[in-house]
């Protein structure tokens, strides 16, 4: 296929360069001018003018210019817009964080004061924490008793009632020493539960009994572990 192809241009090109000759410039010359029409000499140029202006009225008047300066300073103001908000949403977040670690520290203060008051309480309290001393033991005896199905045994440590002195101690203990809401209803929850305990260990209700006797216990610890006594009493 290549060798066909130079072959006919080999014998293509001698007849053009032919062609191309015989026309020379001398001959072009002897043609009728271009200018004469009808006898009158025409301007090529007010043509040409109106094509230039009809090329010229397609382009925008005011084609827009970018130079490197420009491009520069469009760049480096997005910079700054996007730094600076970025920079603001950090500093509000910082304020934020230092807020929360403000908060954090004052509530860790202010539950190691109420800690160390709690303490100093409990310290000049040797009364009190006997009557709860006390109160342990006691139920540390009934619970006993009903695991044993002993009904008899509960009732003579428990008494026939909570107006029993005590429970009338425990309970001035519990006044005392009693500071938070959450603390103060622990307590009421426990005396409800002793209240049933001792009112089914009269009938000689064993299930009943059980139940009381655990809520009873239940509330106590957790009013031990509220007021920081745990460590305090034995037998817990």
């Amino acid at each position: 296929m290549a060798t066909v192809f130079l072959s006919t241009a080999k014998t293509f090109l001698p007849t053009l360069l032919s062609t191309t000759s015989s026309t020379s410039p001398s001959s072009s010359s002897s043609l009728t001018p271009p200018q004469l029409i009808h006898g009158k000499k025409h301007n090529a140029r007010p043509e040409l003018s109106l094509c230039k202006a009809v090329r010229d009225s397609q382009q925008p008047p005011y084609p827009p210019i970018l130079t490197k300066r420009g491009l520069s300073i469009s760049l480096t103001t997005s910079f700054l817009s996007l730094v600076s908000s970025q920079g603001c949403s950090a500093a509000n977040a910082a304020i934020l964080e230092a807020d929360d670690d403000m908060e954090l520290l004052e509530k860790v203060k202010r539950d190691r004061k109420k800690r160390l008051e709690k303490q100093g309480v409990i310290s000049s309290s040797n009364k009190e924490t006997a009557y709860l001393q006390d109160l342990v033991y006691k139920l540390s005896k009934v619970g006993q008793a009903i695991e044993n199905n002993d009904l008899s045994a509960a009732s003579s440590v428990l008494g026939p009632s909570t107006d029993t002195d005590w429970v009338q101690k425990a309970n001035a203990a519990f006044r005392k020493l009693s500071s938070s809401p959450e603390e103060k209803s622990q307590v009421d929850t426990f005396n409800s539960s002793l209240a049933s305990l001792i009112s089914s260990v009269i009938r000689k209700d064993v299930e009943a009994s059980k139940i009381a006797f655990v809520s009873s216990a239940t509330a106590f610890e957790e009013w031990t572990a509220l007021t920081g006594l745990v460590g305090q009493l034995k037998g817990l």
